[in-house]
């Protein structure tokens, strides 16, 4: 099937007034599975029919396919993309930038363009964001050395994952994902440290999991406890 050719007649059918569509995700990539649907990107100042409206996010089922849709205006596309930035995943910037286009105006190359720039130069971690992040690390560490149950076990040990694979990948100026994107945005980064987290995590052995993350925290700062003030 080409799923191109059916977005093109999704927007048609159902957006003819978008004046940019981008093809996103696994479709644009390349590496569609049995289940994926079809992300999908719209621009355009004439987009809603509801005075004030900015921004739509929806899902719909076209001709045999689902398709996930986030429609904006200018404005509308603005303030999310600012949104996405200062929570350090910038879903719909990586959206635009790294999309494929089946419908454009002279208004997209600059688009892309200035979301590009701002892609390039990563998040900023500010010092305060680090020690809260770092302090939360610590107190879910010691939550895990603390525990037995083997189901508390899996819980503290799921959510330590997440949240120091975010610390690495925000000292070092990497964007953050969520989901199946935080792995594959860790590996990116480093194959070898992911490896010495994800191992010892999917082995269950816990002991092992948290010394690996202690010595990532202490890479990325260090302990934050007494005395912290948030």
């Amino acid at each position: 099937m080409d799923h191109f050719a059916v977005a093109e007649r999704f927007v048609a059918a159902h957006y003819p007034r978008a004046d940019v569509a981008i093809v996103a995700g696994s479709t644009a990539r390349g590496d569609r599975t049995s289940t994926s649907d079809i992300d999908l990107l719209l621009l355009g100042d004439d987009l809603f029919d509801v005075d004030g409206q900015t921004s739509e996010a929806s899902t719909h089922d076209f001709d045999g396919e689902i398709f996930e849709v986030f429609a904006y205006t200018s404005g509308g596309f603005d303030e999310w993309a600012v949104r996405g930035i200062a929570q350090h995943r910038p879903v719909t910037v990586h959206m635009l930038v790294d999309g494929i286009a089946i419908r454009e105006d002279d208004r997209l190359g600059p688009l892309r363009q200035r979301w590009r720039s701002v892609l390039d130069a990563g998040p900023s971690l500010s010092a305060q964001e680090s020690a809260f992040r770092r302090y939360v690390i610590t107190d879910v560490l010691d939550d895990l050395e603390d525990v037995t149950d083997p189901v508390e076990q899996r819980v503290e040990a799921s959510i330590l994952f997440e949240r120091i694979a975010e610390l690495m990948l925000l000292t070092e100026g990497q964007w953050i994902g969520a989901g199946k994107w935080l792995p594959r945005r860790l590996r990116e980064l480093s194959v070898e440290r992911a490896d010495r987290l994800t191992i010892p995590l999917l082995e269950s052995d816990y002991t092992t999991f948290a010394a690996r993350v202690s010595a990532e925290l202490e890479r990325a700062g260090g302990r934050v406890q007494a005395g912290f003030v948030r």
